[in-house]
């Protein structure tokens, strides 16, 4: 009775994170226009003296889902990006892969998906970031993410920080 009783708690707890890896996900838009999306977000960055997070992938990619629902979930994530982030998800689907726009960064799908790409306000790649090395299980660790984070904001590069 306990035997069945356990693995019946264990089953259910299985399916419920199977199921919340296949809810509907929306992040990225396959009709849009990355260039112009990635245009509005850093002069929205320079306005507010921010960097952009450029999350690429599509919502066929679970590891794309767990992020972002991690990244809005975590408090400690979801602050470093508010207060030092413009958050744009670039999309890659079959649908539109964008290859001109990933061309002119470096091609950072190499590294599979999701990855990121940090503009500094001027629109400039300073930083591609395998996402890999973020993971932890089966989702993400919150301090492997926010020391990325912490380490690529505005703040951070400021040279009058490293001056002897």
């Amino acid at each position: 009775m306990i035997k069945q009783l356990l693995f019946s708690v264990v089953l259910l707890a299985a399916l419920t994170a199977k199921a919340q890896d296949q809810q509907p996900y929306h992040a990225y838009d396959p009709a849009a226009d990355a260039k112009e999306g990635i245009r509005k977000a850093v002069a929205r960055a320079k306005k507010e003296n921010k960097h952009v997070l450029v999350q690429i992938g599509g919502n066929w990619c679970i590891w794309c889902a767990r992020f972002d629902q991690f990244s809005k979930t975590d408090r400690s994530v979801d602050s470093i990006l508010k207060q030092s982030y413009v958050v744009y998800h670039l999309n890659y689907s079959k649908e539109n892969k964008n290859q001109p726009v990933l061309a002119s960064y470096g091609f950072p799908q190499r590294f599979g998906f999701p990855v990121f790409l940090v503009l500094d306000k001027d629109g400039k790649r300073i930083h591609t970031q395998n996402s890999g090395y973020l993971e932890q299980g089966k989702g993400y660790s919150a301090e492997k993410v926010s020391d990325f984070l912490i380490n690529w904001t505005p703040d951070a590069l400021k040279p009058e920080k490293y001056k002897e």
